[in-house]
């Protein structure tokens, strides 16, 4: 993050949270400590080039912690600093908001990528 004012909390949040993978990350740390793979097999559908640079970037703004265990072969865990629990807690009500209306954003999703295909 470039040295910035905010206007609301939200653009702060969204500074930390912004790109597809972050909130996923946030997410599956807030479960568990994870390893790198096991971490990419619980996301799902990125490539290790982008999940690196997204870990880069929660690690640098201090959300995640990595703990590398200097072994062969290499172990290195990644988990939630106490800024990144709090982080994840608020997360939690986009979550619900998310499963209590899934079918109706997965409806939405279909008829934009129909609209998508027929333009």
């Amino acid at each position: 993050m470039a040295n910035k004012s905010f206007n609301c909390g939200l653009e702060a949040a969204l500074a930390v949270i912004g790109g597809k993978w972050k909130p996923l990350v946030l997410f599956n740390l807030a479960q568990n400590v994870h390893r790198y793979g096991e971490l990419r097999r619980a996301i799902g559908g990125v490539t290790d080039k982008v999940l690196i640079q997204q870990l880069k970037e929660l690690e640098r703004d201090e959300i995640i912690f990595r703990v590398d265990f200097q072994e062969i072969p290499p172990k290195v865990e990644y988990s939630l600093t106490p800024f990144g629990e709090s982080l994840a807690s608020a997360l939690g009500g986009l979550c619900q908001w998310g499963t209590q209306h899934m079918q109706t954003v997965e409806r939405i999703a279909a008829r934009r990528t129909s609209a998508l295909s027929h333009s």
